[in-house]
């Protein structure tokens, strides 16, 4: 089922579960702590949260990060089908522009201005011009951002649900 809309939990905390949860879904333990931006309706993490900076100082230009599994494979079936190309002409490179610059402002809110060294860079995703990844855009509206390719992927999904 394609969520209707943004589910950002007040409840960001993870538990146990959450973390085993993610970690079959990453095929992998998470490279940071991590908090849940948004769960589907059976309470499972649907996006998680990332530092800007993976526990070994690597920067994370990726705040939020889609780890359910079904959404994922849809999203890449509308990415083969030249979602990206799509979504990017429908939304237009300066309301991307938009997007990509307060993404990359509410992440780098969170570095503390004395850090030396590499940062992250670009907005969703870590781009700067045009949409890189769908899912990476709809992680961040499903955890409650003003992310129009992030509509656009759920209306994409809605619709493909409905047919």
């Amino acid at each position: 089922m394609v969520p209707s809309a943004p589910m950002a939990t007040a409840d960001r905390l993870h538990t146990p579960a959450d973390a085993e949860y993610v970690e079959r879904c990453l095929g992998r333990r998470p490279r940071a702590a991590f908090t849940v931006a948004a769960r589907d309706g059976d309470g499972r993490p649907t996006v998680i949260e990332n530092p800007p900076f993976l526990d070994d100082g690597t920067p994370m230009p990726t705040r939020f990060w889609l780890v359910d599994p079904e959404l994922n494979r849809r999203i890449g079936r509308l990415e083969q089908a030249r979602g990206v190309d799509r979504a990017e002409a429908e939304i237009g490179l300066d309301r991307l522009s938009e997007v990509h610059a307060a993404y990359a402002a509410e992440r780098d809110a969170l570095i503390p201005p004395d850090r030396v060294g590499p940062r992250p860079s670009g907005g969703v995703g870590g781009t700067r011009v045009g949409v890189k990844c769908l899912h990476t855009h709809y992680a961040s509206f499903l955890a409650g951002n003003d992310d129009p390719v992030g509509q656009w992927v759920r209306d994409q999904l809605d619709h493909e649900e409905h047919q």
